[in-house]
């Protein structure tokens, strides 16, 4: 549902907020992070800074940090550059946008999926994506970052149906 931008936008800024903005990450850092080719990840964080989602400063000691706190930034805000869930979903069986005046077979079920998505994004912050996450290899997490290893993980089934 996603656009593998909007995808790479949201890894970047879930790294700033686990990084705790003790200092700037480059763009070259973030993306051998993430593992995404430097060019494109560096373009993808400008159009973040350009949204006010992420500070960026030039130099050094420059990089990216954060403008929004993390429990007050929601995937909405992040993908809203690169992906624009509030336009009207494509007919999935018809190439044109949906028309609630003529639907097609698929059009209610998937009008509210595409709804029930955004309604997630932009009631789901940051914050809330990292509360079981553990710090990020290499960087010192903030108090709020730490994980109690005690705690009974969930159960995650492997097998595929």
């Amino acid at each position: 549902m996603l656009s593998a931008t909007a995808e790479h936008a949201l890894r970047a800024v879930l790294l700033l907020a686990r990084h705790d903005g003790a200092k700037a990450l480059s763009a070259d850092a973030i993306a051998a992070e993430l593992g995404a080719p430097r060019n494109y990840l560096a373009k993808t964080l400008n159009a973040l800074a350009k949204a006010g989602v992420v500070h960026s400063a030039r130099g050094a000691a420059g990089g990216f940090t954060l403008a929004i706190p993390p429990e007050q930034l929601t995937l909405a805000r992040i993908i809203a550059p690169f992906d624009d869930h509030a336009r009207t979903p494509a007919c999935l069986l018809r190439s044109r946008s949906c028309d609630p005046l003529n639907p097609c077979a698929v059009h209610a079920r998937w009008t509210a999926i595409v709804g029930h998505a955004a309604v997630r994004f932009e009631q789901t912050t940051i914050a809330e994506m990292l509360v079981e996450a553990g710090p990020a290899r290499g960087y010192a997490p903030s108090a709020a970052m730490t994980v109690d290893l005690g705690a009974a993980l969930p159960h995650v089934s492997l097998l595929r149906a």
